[in-house]
């Protein structure tokens, strides 16, 4: 967490670990503080840690984070991965969304302190357009807006109604939208504010699965429009909502509810969707609960049951199932038809194969208008490993003609007005031919470089060798009738067999154990294994002398010299892809992928170089190439790399005809 707090929450869990009472007695201290005009920081238990100063000004955010941590204790998680969605890309999201307010600015009449008789004569008739008085008359308004407004189907400040959360959490989305509402009627009328703040209230639709949430969910909101002076605190006052109304609107517009297995609670559909999903798998709910495996398997099976008049309700599912893909979809099926929504979530999404199912709906059933990528994730959500991407969805059943992909976006691009992104960050519309040709029709987004010479350069890389033949294909001259190239993961475990891997002894007639760090880079760029058992510049402490020999079974399949690629990459390394020639008799750990050829595709690589050893060496250097290691950057969807995304690999080995010719 940013700025020294990440402490304050787990001292507060030593001194009370009851999570709802320490979130009643925010919320209480909160109150009191709004009535009494004291700061929270007074009003809390002695015993409560010293609250840091940049928490004192905004409390709904300490209530995200409490009950961030309450959500995960609920699923047997760790508390200090919990992350909640960040005020400042809340903003940015409710920005982009924003429509043109109807409400009649106030145009300041304009001064100027400049003087014509010190200017020269010439410029004096330019300048007088300069002090020209405005215009009294009134700015002209949408008249379809100004209706839409009187159908509750928009507020004169610009949100879409209904404004819905299928997940919301602590309301951040809603809240944050009551303080733009809030800002937009500065210095306005206090009645049309007053109207226009129940026609807001009336249409948000708000759904979670936890009681306790959404208690806290509705006095939050509460609070939030209290201190914004949208709502009296007691009693009525000029120009704001009473308590009791908004308690009362409150309590009908935040449900709790499944919103993945129930119905959708109101009979509008909403017209804008904002929401921060979990993003968590159904194989890992349930955590630590002496019934959750039946209880996974339970929900599993309930899910996968449902439907919907029209066929299942979630056509996606597929293998482990990650929870907000199931609620994207079920987000387009309560959308009203003139609909949008945005949705935060992991940028593996974009690229990893089983979110496929998932993008081709987005693709081709829906519109899906654009992505913001949110690469440096960590300075948004603290503590996070992996990219964000924001998707802009629409109803439309059209299809998606193109996607405009934004970013890389970083904290300091994110806006509270406008656009809600910075006009500085690079954007490309990725026209549907061309996202066909580079993706094969796996609707995956690539990654694309801030930085404009490498985004052409990798754009060039893109549109090349999008059209050469993939390692995988059935048409690839490395494959035969019978089978094509395989990528497989290292056949040993190692974690389940740790007590069989040890530290090398050359004095032991073992077998070499290669795992992930053996694949060095030497100063030229090529990668070789650094091992003990085929080099002695290793020092006796060194990290590949460490888990590099195998002691286990003797009758694990024995493999000729073979390719094999580095599993798990360092996010921070330069390269992605790194190839070696493992060495016969060799094993592999599962940090480490190889390509897995028949006899025959052997034989063939064997009459074209003379030997089998100098072909797979020929072959290395060919899928070690910059490019290629430039391609599998821009698709990579996580640190991890994949045996699809391997196989995937555009390489044309140049050697077909000849290759042919000597085989004949």
């Amino acid at each position: 967490m940013q700025n020294g707090v990440s402490g304050w929450y787990a001292r507060l869990d030593r001194c009370l670990d009851d999570r709802q009472k320490q979130i009643e007695m925010w919320l209480d201290a909160w109150e009191n503080s709004l009535r009494t005009h004291q700061p929270i920081a007074a009003l809390l238990p002695e015993e409560w840690p010293t609250l840091p100063a940049n928490l004192l000004t905004d409390p709904g955010h300490v209530l995200d984070h409490l009950l961030a941590r309450h959500d995960a204790e609920s699923d047997g998680r760790s508390p200090r991965g919990a992350h909640p969605t960040p005020p400042r890309l809340a903003d940015s999201i409710i920005s982009s969304e924003m429509l043109e307010a109807t409400i009649q600015p106030k145009v300041k009449k304009q001064t100027t302190n400049m003087h014509l008789a010190d200017l020269p004569p010439g410029f004096q008739k330019h300048i007088k357009q300069l002090n020209f008085p405005p215009s009294e008359e009134e700015v002209t308004l949408d008249e379809d807006a100004l209706e839409a407004v009187q159908r509750s189907e928009r507020t004169s400040s610009g949100i879409p109604l209904p404004f819905s959360d299928m997940s919301c959490g602590g309301g951040i989305f809603h809240a944050r939208m009551l303080r733009k509402h809030s800002e937009l009627f500065e210095g306005q009328n206090s009645d049309l504010r007053k109207e226009d703040t129940e026609r807001m209230f009336r249409g948000f639709q708000l759904v979670d699965v936890d009681e306790l949430v959404v208690r806290s969910t509705r006095r939050r909101l509460l609070l939030e429009a209290i201190k914004l002076d949208l709502v009296a605190l007691s009693g009525e006052q000029e120009g704001k909502l009473s308590r009791e109304m908004v308690e009362e609107i409150l309590e009908k517009n935040i449900i709790c509810s499944d919103t993945l297995q129930e119905e959708w609670p109101w009979s509008e559909a909403p017209r804008l969707i904002i929401s921060n999903p979990p993003w968590l798998r159904i194989k890992d709910r349930f955590r630590g609960m002496d019934d959750g495996s039946q209880r996974r398997k339970d929900l599993s099976e309930k899910l996968r049951s449902l439907s919907n008049g029209d066929g299942p309700r979630f056509s996606t599912m597929r293998g482990n199932v990650n929870l907000y893909r199931l609620f994207i979809e079920r987000g387009m099926q309560v959308l009203s038809t003139d609909g949008k929504m945005r949705i935060v979530a992991p940028d593996s999404l974009l690229r990893e194969q089983s979110s496929h199912p998932l993008r081709k709906l987005l693709v081709e059933k829906h519109s899906w208008n654009e992505v913001w990528a949110i690469e440096e994730a960590n300075l948004l959500f603290p503590g996070m490993t992996q990219g964000v991407a924001i998707l802009g969805i629409s109803s439309r059943p059209n299809g998606t003609e193109s996607l405009n992909i934004i970013g890389p976006v970083t904290r300091s691009d994110l806006r509270r007005v406008g656009s809600g992104i910075s006009s500085r960050v690079p954007s490309f519309a990725l026209a549907q031919t061309q996202w066909v040709q580079w993706a094969r029709n796996t609707w995956a987004v690539p990654r694309l470089p801030r930085d404009q010479i490498e985004r052409k350069n990798i754009l060039k890389i893109l549109d090349n060798m999008s059209q050469l033949p993939r390692l995988g294909d059935h048409d690839h001259w490395l494959a035969t009738q019978e089978q094509t190239v395989k990528v497989r993961v290292g056949e040993i475990d190692q974690t389940a067999h740790s007590n069989s891997i040890a530290s090398w002894d050359k004095t032991r007639s073992s077998r070499p154990f290669i795992r992930g760090v053996h694949f060095t880079e030497d100063e030229t760029g090529g990668v070789y294994i650094r091992h003990p058992a085929f080099r002695k510049d290793i020092p006796s402490r060194a990290n590949e002398r460490q888990l590099a020999m195998w002691s286990g079974k003797s009758e694990i399949q024995t493999y000729g010299p073979r390719l094999a690629c580095q599993a798990i990459v360092n996010a921070h390394q330069e390269r992605r892809l790194r190839w070696a020639v493992i060495p016969k008799g060799c094993i592999l750990g599962n940090s480490v992928n190889h390509i897995e050829m028949n006899q025959a595709i052997l034989s063939r690589l064997a009459s074209a170089k003379g030997d089998l050893q100098k072909a797979l060496e020929w072959m290395c250097e060919q899928l070690n190439q910059r490019d290629l290691d430039d391609w599998a950057k821009a698709w990579s969807a996580n640190n991890n790399v994949n045996n699809y995304e391997l196989e995937m690999l555009p390489l044309q080995l140049g050697i077909e005809t000849s290759a042919e010719e000597v085989v004949n």
